[in-house]
């Protein structure tokens, strides 16, 4: 059997992690959906990765230390010569992918004309490939930098990345979006991509429920502050309300369907709920709390 492309893409935003630069994100998935049309199956295995992260694999094959941290490891092979703030991975501007077998379960590593042809598709996107550097080819590596130096992205700067060739996005996230503009009075674009702007109006929303259904007196600014995190409530299988209809959302964003967007706390969401915190190393427990809360929107 054939994988699904939802299950790529699912394995693929839980790897990428929260780090991501939107545009980069939403290429990269972009680049998935015209690979998997090519009969070409691809799994993104990196994307943002923090600075503890890549002081632990700049220490393999070395003696390394990191803010007082002794990251050495010379039991393994040398596998980067970036130290932490010096990959485009540590500010969401990068991503590794490997190609699958046809049933999703093995790993390919083989750079073949498969891998060529998705480093292609990578690059009309707009990104850069490792495999086309000079000294050191990094064939599983596409990057998108804005134009931007790792002492540009050190000292605070933004890239500006756009990409006029990805797709309209997801129909989902577009009605969820149209959903906030309308239920919350958010100005945010229907893109059917998720980036500040969607979850900042999923934390107004979530505000405004809470000030509704149980008189918080918030500031509903969309920023998740510490007001905000003490003032949440914990909902669990059984609720009807807009609160659950917003954590459905959430998952979503994070990769996690929780079925049908119905504001009912049902067995589904219950599944992609409890998915998610196994997956995020948070308190497995089913039940949406602040922890939870905290990890999907913070």
């Amino acid at each position: 059997m054939t994988v699904a492309l939802r299950t790529l893409l699912d394995r693929s935003v839980k790897r990428m992690g929260k780090g991501m630069n939107p545009v980069v994100k939403a290429s990269a998935l972009e680049m998935m959906e015209r690979t998997y049309n090519e009969g070409i199956y691809v799994q993104i295995s990196a994307g943002y990765r923090s600075l503890e992260e890549q002081a632990s694999l700049y220490g393999q094959g070395r003696v390394y230390i990191y803010n007082g941290k002794n990251y050495s490891n010379l039991a393994k092979p040398i596998v980067t010569n970036a130290k932490p703030g010096q990959s485009y991975h540590n500010y969401g501007l990068a991503i590794d992918f490997f190609i699958v077998s046809d049933d999703g379960k093995k790993a390919i590593w083989t750079v073949n004309s498969k891998w060529q042809r998705v480093a292609a598709i990578g690059k009309d996107l707009g990104f850069k490939w490792g495999g086309d550097w000079s000294s050191f080819k990094d064939y599983p590596h596409l990057e998108m930098t804005g134009g931007l130096s790792f002492k540009q992205l050190q000292a605070g700067k933004k890239p500006h990345i756009t990409s006029s060739k990805t797709s309209k996005g997801d129909g989902h996230i577009i009605s969820i979006q149209k959903t906030l503009n309308s239920r919350y009075k958010t100005n945010i674009e229907g893109d059917g991509f998720y980036g500040p702007k969607t979850r900042s109006a999923l934390i107004k929303g979530l505000q405004t429920e809470l000030n509704k259904q149980y008189n918080k007196k918030l500031v509903v600014d969309g920023k998740w502050g510490p007001k905000t995190k003490t003032a949440i409530v914990t909902i669990k299988k059984g609720a009807s309300c807009n609160i659950t209809w917003i954590l459905q959302a959430a998952l979503y964003m994070e990769g996690f369907n929780p079925g049908p967007l119905d504001g009912e706390f049902g067995g589904k969401t219950e599944a992609a709920l409890f998915k998610y915190q196994k997956a995020s190393r948070i308190s497995a427990d089913k039940l949406a709390g602040q922890e939870t809360w905290n990890e999907l929107l913070a």
